[in-house]
Parts: C-alpha cells; sequence; structure tokens
C-alpha cells in the first residue's frame, strides 16, 4: 500500500526552513505558531526522525533535513504547477460552453438561440459542434461535449435520451414539378419520379428507405449523394426530387414545393442526449433550456 503523504506537514517544514523560524513561517501559513509545531511535530512522526532542531531564538536543519528539503522544495514547486495548470484548464472550461448538435438542427433553430444566450450569459463563449449523430454521441460520451442535440436512434447504457419533438418528413419537388400544385401526395404519387437520396450512412437515408420500401421498385433511385444540402440543390435545378424533414425546404431558402405524405406519416424524433451522470454545469443546463423551448415553440 502506498505511503500517505503529510503534504501540509511538508508545507509547514519547507515554509520553516526557508524562512528560518517559526513566527515567520507561521505569518506567512496564516497559521498559529501552535498550529504551525503540531504540524511539524506530526510530519516528523510519520517519517520518524528530527527534521528540525529548536532553539529560543533559531531553527536549524538536522542532517536529515537537509537531504530532505531540496527534494520537498522541488516536489512541492512540481505539485503547485501542476495544480496551477488543472485549475486554469478548470477555469477555461467554465467559461466555455461545448455542446453538439446534428447540422440541420443547427443551422435553422440555434442562430436565434446563441444570440439570446449570449445577451443574458456575456461572459460564456460557446463552442458548438455540428456533426452527423454518431459523431454528436461520440462527443458526448467522451465528455468533449456537456449535450448533444440529436435523433432518437440506438440506445446506449451510459447515456441519456430526452424526447423533445417529432418532425415530419416531406417530398420536397421544385417549383415547377407536376406536384408542385398540390397540397399533399401519397405513395402512388411517386411512381417513376427521379429521386436523389443521401448516403447510406445517413440516418435520414435508412428511415426513408424503411418506410418506402413497399413501392421501392416504382421509384427511380438515380442519384445518391453526401448530404441535404446537395440534395435540396438538385431538386430546385429540377433534376429530382428527394424525402427530407420538414424544415429543410424552410432552411434552403429556394421556393420549393414540402409536400405531407397523405397515406403515411413519415417522422424523426428529436431530442438531447447527456452522458449519464454526468451533470451539467449552470450554463450548459440554460442553453439546453433554451433550445428545448425552441425547439418545441416550432411545432
Amino acid at each position: 500500500m502506498p505511503t500517505r503523504i503529510d503534504y501540509i506537514g511538508i508545507e509547514a517544514f519547507v515554509a520553516i526552513a526557508q524562512l528560518g523560524n517559526f513566527v515567520r513561517a507561521s505569518v506567512h501559513l496564516n497559521l498559529s505558531q501552535a498550529a504551525l509545531s503540531h504540524r511539524i511535530r506530526k510530519l516528523e512522526d510519520d517519517i520518524g526522525t528530527r527534521l528540525l532542531l529548536r532553539t529560543t531564538r533559531e531553527v536549524s536543519l538536522t542532517e536529515a533535513g537537509q537531504e530532505f528539503l531540496p527534494i520537498a522544495r522541488r516536489n512541492l514547486e512540481a505539485l503547485s504547477t501542476a495544480y496551477s495548470a488543472v485549475q486554469t484548464k478548470a477555469r477555461a472550461q467554465q467559461q466555455t460552453l461545448t455542446f453538439a448538435c446534428l447540422p440541420t438542427i443547427a443551422h435553422f433553430y440555434l442562430p436565434r438561440v446563441l444570440e439570446a444566450f449570449v445577451i443574458s450569459h456575456p461572459y460564456i463563449s460557446i463552442r458548438l459542434q455540428e456533426q452527423p449523430a454518431d459523431r454528436v454521441r461520440e462527443l458526448v460520451i467522451s465528455g468533449e461535449a456537456e449535450f448533444g442535440v440529436i435523433l432518437t436512434g440506438v440506445q446506449r447504457w451510459d447515456l441519456e435520451f430526452k424526447e423533445v419533438r417529432r418532425e415530419d418528413y416531406h417530398l420536397l419537388v421544385g417549383p415547377n414539378h407536376p406536384l408542385a400544385k398540390q397540397s399533399s401526395v401519397s405513395l402512388a404519387d411517386l411512381a417513376g419520379e427521379r429521386f436523389v437520396r443521401i448516403n447510406t450512412q445517413s440516418t435520414n437515408r435508412q428511415m426513408v428507405d424503411d418506410f418506402l420500401e413497399p413501392v421501392a421498385g416504382t421509384i427511380d433511385w438515380r442519384y445518391e449523394v453526401q448530404n441535404a444540402a446537395m440534395a435540396i440543390a438538385m431538386v430546385m435545378q429540377g433534376v429530382a426530387v428527394t424525402i427530407l424533414p420538414s424544415i429543410s425546404a424552410r432552411l434552403s431558402g429556394y421556393s420549393l414545393s414540402s409536400l405531407p405524405f397523405s397515406d403515411i406519416q413519415i417522422s424523426r424524433t428529436l431530442g438531447i442526449v447527456t452522458r449519464r451522470g454526468a451533470p451539467l454545469t449552470a450554463a450548459a443546463q440554460a442553453m439546453r433550456d433554451q433550445i428545448i423551448t425552441a425547439l418545441r415553440r416550432d411545432d
């Protein structure tokens, strides 16, 4: 079993040795002389030898004290440096809030939330990680992000997911598409349509594929791209149609037609993911609450 180190005793010994007597050392350490004497006696008892020779006027070091002093001083200085470094980092972390979010959610909801947050928390800087769902989970698990805004998915024992809202998927078509004037579409309307879909690693892609499986054979799966922005650009140009969350049309800035389905409901569940057992800082809690309010307000 490792020896228990009496750091406060060592601190007292170094102070006395450097300052030359108990009076100056007690003032330096803000201790009474009785308390200082108690610390030295306890240290010497623990070590098993005398370190100081005391008279009424002066203090000198024993041979053991002379050997111990440079080692003790050097290690106290190293400990002080390490303590200061950790303290500085902790203070920096307290002043910086890091969280992660799906890109589409971040782009549509968070500018207004971030603006309101910095007004109410002027001394907090924000580091936002816009990442896919799997990466958001990784950042939360590692502690790099205090929380994440993602879709519900595979649940892990070390994460907690709080559902906030559900969001429907719509068929997005260009302004000149024959379906653009309809108020809704059915699965039958998709027959023969040329689709652009997101890559196979996307949560959106997996969800849409599952729902469209009954009519998959009637659809022209012509294009696959890496992100929603490219899919929307192709829809706007009339190259293809696609299925994305309803906010995608509003986020795009284009005059796309966003058509709900009349015979099926495709939706995703948005929520906040946190690391189980890891309480949020006050700043993270405030940011989380503002995001939840913003998401629910748009229902």
